[in-house]
């Protein structure tokens, strides 16, 4: 099967490429502002919205008019992804997926352009239309070909270039030798099932909170508009970036070993946007549940291992594993019970995970019939009087 994977890497572009970068970008924002506001104008008039290929015909016109001749100079692909990005975005919103586009100012916007086409790496350095060959930080060989690049500026001034290429991976297996049920929690980050050692919560953004409470404090006593509000506003966003690049290399190390170690994955459908809303907010968003999923699903696609995701109202950590009683009225605070049946103590994470494993099994096993299921063995309750004597 085909799926998609990106590079990314740092530029190191000299004052002049810098300059050329952002005027990229700032052509790109220009053609959005305009196409938005002709198919606003368009809509008034006649009722009906303006596609991308009639704004395509609109911007060759426009490139002709004196006032905005100066976008010839300007890549042509980068302008045709701005009208296409805004065609997207009027879809998304009729869709109700996204809010209604507006105009994008120059001081609350980052610099960035997307280029289909004709972005190419040699060496330790990327090609880019209209700017020439700039420098970049190669943290690993680019082997296939690529599709399509986005420059993208940071909140601190940084200048990145995204790759998106495409490969083929081997089909997912049939048969998986060594599954794993995780619980994630704030208390551990990660229960394995079995006898794998768990995973403590690192709580980044926590640690990082006195920094940047102090940095904050500094910033927000400067006059606005002054340069040195521009440096502790820029001291501030490399604090928040040490701790984003905290979190995002934890979590790819751990997604990766994860499926490097295992055949089957088995995890919970976590409703972060729920749980993020509660009192345990900040910890939620600090712990990234989303972003632990999202990663374990393509690398496992990638290496061709399975993934299975249980339901969020799965009473994983209610049910106790072996004897199959629900304590109903289990609080959060309880990290260890007793099981009302057969009166022996449970641990609250390694049950959980225990359960997200039995049942991950079974649904891969109800969607696959070559997979190792419980044909031909007893899945009858054990009677009270055989648990009372073992």
């Amino acid at each position: 099967m085909t799926t998609k994977f990106v590079y990314r890497f740092k530029l190191e572009p000299t004052p002049e490429q810098e300059r050329g970068l952002r005027r990229l970008a700032g052509a790109r924002r220009f053609v959005w502002n305009w196409g938005l506001a002709r198919r606003r104008t368009h809509y008034a008039e006649h009722g009906k919205t303006l596609r991308y290929p009639a704004m395509n015909l609109e911007l060759t016109t426009l490139k002709q008019d004196e006032a905005t001749k100066w976008l010839c100079e300007i890549d042509s692909q980068a302008l045709q992804e701005s009208l296409r990005d805004l065609d997207r975005s009027f879809v998304n919103f009729f869709e109700k997926r996204a809010r209604f586009p507006k105009f994008k100012k120059k001081r609350k916007q980052r610099d960035a352009f997307r280029i289909p086409q004709r972005v190419k790496i040699d060496g330790e350095r990327v090609y880019c239309p209209k700017v020439g060959w700039i420098r970049l930080r190669l943290s690993q060989p680019v082997t296939v070909p690529t599709k399509s690049a986005t420059f993208k500026r940071d909140v601190c001034g940084d200048w990145f270039v995204t790759l998106i290429a495409e490969r083929e991976v081997d089909a997912q297996i049939a048969l998986p030798i060594n599954p794993v049920g995780i619980d994630l929690g704030l208390k551990t980050f990660a229960t394995f099932s079995g006898d794998a050692p768990d995973i403590p919560i690192p709580k980044f953004f926590r640690k990082a909170e006195r920094v940047l409470r102090k940095v904050q404090r500094v910033f927000s006593r400067r006059k606005k508009g002054s340069t040195r509000r521009a440096k502790a506003k820029l001291r501030v966003s490399r604090a928040h970036r040490k701790t984003a690049r905290q979190r995002s290399d934890f979590l790819h190390k751990t997604t990766t070993a994860l499926v490097a170690q295992h055949d089957l994955i088995c995890i919970e459908d976590l409703s972060v946007k729920g749980l993020a809303k509660t009192k345990l907010g900040k910890s939620i968003l600090d712990a990234a549940f989303g972003e632990f999923r999202r990663q374990v699903e393509y690398k496992a696609t990638w290496n061709g291992k399975l993934v299975s995701v249980i339901g969020r109202f799965f009473p994983s950590s209610k049910s106790h594993r072996t004897c199959g009683t629900i304590k109903a009225d289990l609080t959060l605070s309880d990290r260890t019970w007793t099981c009302d049946g057969c009166g022996s103590s449970i641990d609250r994470d390694k049950n959980a995970a225990e359960n997200i494993l039995a049942e991950g099994l079974n649904l891969v096993a109800a969607g696959q019939a070559d997979t190792q299921n419980a044909h031909g063995a007893s899945v009858r309750l054990a009677k009270r009087e055989q648990l009372v004597l073992k």
